[in-house]
């Protein structure tokens, strides 16, 4: 498969490509995540303050919303794979976002906060009418598209723009990846610090999502105009087709005996094998595997890449475990500590907000580990016809996470409030039982560990050939990229 500048000739490797473009989708990145996680930090507020959703009820809406976001990747990894490219889709699923961000921000500040000024802990806004609130979701939804349909096509794009068989650029290829995840982190910091410092200043919700408009301008804007030093690829068809050929060849032969020792699925000549030219196997091959296969494995042991995928994303998982049972300790504590100096009251705990500090460094180097890992597990374990397909599965993943997570939440509060008790996860949090709930996650989380360990150990990595030779239009050694 030959890699393409926007006009459809061979790329050239000085004018397109590397860290230039790298750099532009890095920045983009960041943008489009400062704006979806802008709305995302502010939905729980504005369900509960705007909308007048209960807490339980808004963390249900919140996580079926971001679940569905993860869902909508599967759509754009496959048009992209499929009919639209990589570029294409990024522009198309931006602008989707856009809309939806313009749609939101107009009906919040014209139409649902209202009277002026509510939203706050003091003035709840009025009640709305059911266009108005059907407007509110389809605004959402319309950025969960545009988000979803964007978020694997713009990774697996940053990776198309370096050659793995370069051996600068490969080593670049792999640190993409931990510059995508620390341009996403970014962009989530500043939603999280100074837009809601400015909210906080302001006291106007609506204002906040206008400010996020310009910025998810901006974002596309960057992205677009430095087209001209972009790679493509041109799309492999639809993925189905051959998913499908491979299911039913599957079928037909499922009843067919195989041999348990792979060396017996290939067999060779021994005479030919020494004496035809070009030929890869002598004679006493086997002899040779006995010795070196050892050898081969306490090497691997000290490789210069060091962990593989599948290490970094079970040590993900570690540190995960470790990050709730931080978390359920520091609630049990703070929960004590509220009801000494909060007895049946609706304040909040004055126990100081950085007892918080070791859980969240945890659950963020347990992302590190797990998503960067996802990232190059999954680009790295996909043909080329299905890269975008790979890196939406690593966000399927989080969004089967979100819907389970609502679905535990029902079921916790379900079972938590019978014989009249607040439950888990009540109004007032200082009536309720957040520690129980943490120790439950990380008990999950362990026994996901071990299902993960059983899978991993089963798992055998492929390798696949990528970019093989570059050649000018002579034929020669030059810039142009073929894959």
């Amino acid at each position: 498969m030959e890699v393409f500048d926007r006009h459809g000739r061979p790329a050239v490797r000085g004018k397109t490509g590397a860290w230039f473009a790298g750099i532009l989708i890095l920045v983009n990145q960041g943008l489009a995540t400062l704006a979806f996680f802008g709305v995302g930090v502010n939905l729980v507020l504005f369900l509960t303050r705007v909308m007048g959703q209960d807490n339980a009820e808004a963390a249900n809406s919140v996580s079926k919303w971001t679940g569905t976001v993860y869902i909508f990747s599967l759509l754009g990894a496959f048009l992209s794979d499929s009919y639209w490219g990589r570029y294409k889709t990024c522009a198309i699923f931006q602008a989707i976002f856009v809309i939806g961000l313009v749609s939101l921000s107009l009906s919040s500040y014209i139409f649902l906060v209202k009277p002026d000024g509510c939203g706050d802990e003091q003035t709840p806004c009025g009640p709305h009418s059911t266009v108005r609130i059907g407007l509110f979701y389809l605004s959402i939804y319309l950025i969960a598209l545009g988000n979803g349909g964007y978020q694997p096509n713009i990774a697996t794009f940053g990776a198309d723009q370096f050659d793995e068989e370069d051996p600068k650029e490969g080593h670049s290829k792999v640190a993409f990846f931990s510059y995508f995840y620390l341009a996403l982190n970014l962009g989530s910091l500043f939603s999280n610090t100074i837009l809601g410092y400015f909210e906080r200043i302001r006291g106007d919700v609506g204002l906040g999502l206008l400010g996020l408009c310009w910025i998810s301008h901006f974002g596309i804007g960057t992205f677009s105009c430095w087209t001209p030093r972009y790679r493509h690829f041109t799309p492999k068809g639809n993925p189905l087709s051959r998913f499908c050929q491979v299911v039913v060849a599957a079928s037909r032969k499922w009843k067919v005996e195989m041999s348990q020792n792979g060396d017996d699925l290939y067999e060779v000549d021994a005479g030919k094998a020494c004496s035809n030219n070009g030929s890869r196997k002598i004679l006493h091959t086997h002899g040779f595997k006995r010795v070196l296969d050892p050898l081969v494995a306490r090497l691997r042991k000290s490789s210069p890449k060091g962990l593989t995928e599948l290490q970094r994303m079970g040590i993900g998982l570690i540190i995960a475990i470790m990050a709730m049972v931080a978390a359920g300790t520091v609630e049990h504590f703070r929960l004590k500590y509220a009801s000494k100096t909060c007895t049946n009251c609706d304040g909040s705990s004055s126990l100081s907000i950085f007892w918080q500090v070791p859980q969240y460094v945890l659950i963020g180097a347990s992302e590190v580990f797990m998503y960067v890992g996802q990232l190059e597990f999954f680009n790295g374990q996909a043909p080329d016809g299905l890269k975008s397909f790979g890196s939406a599965l690593c966000m399927t993943s989080i969004s089967l996470g979100n819907y389970v997570s609502s679905l535990l939440v029902t079921i916790v509060m379900k079972i938590s409030t019978q014989d009249k008790m607040p439950g888990w996860i009540p109004g007032n949090l200082n009536r309720g039982h957040l520690d129980n709930f943490y120790f439950l996650l990380a008990v999950l989380t362990a026994a996901d560990f071990v299902v993960y360990i059983i899978c991993a150990k089963w798992y055998k990595y492929i390798k696949f050939q990528g970019i093989n030779s570059m050649e000018d239009k002579n034929g020669s050694q030059g810039n142009d990229l073929r894959v």
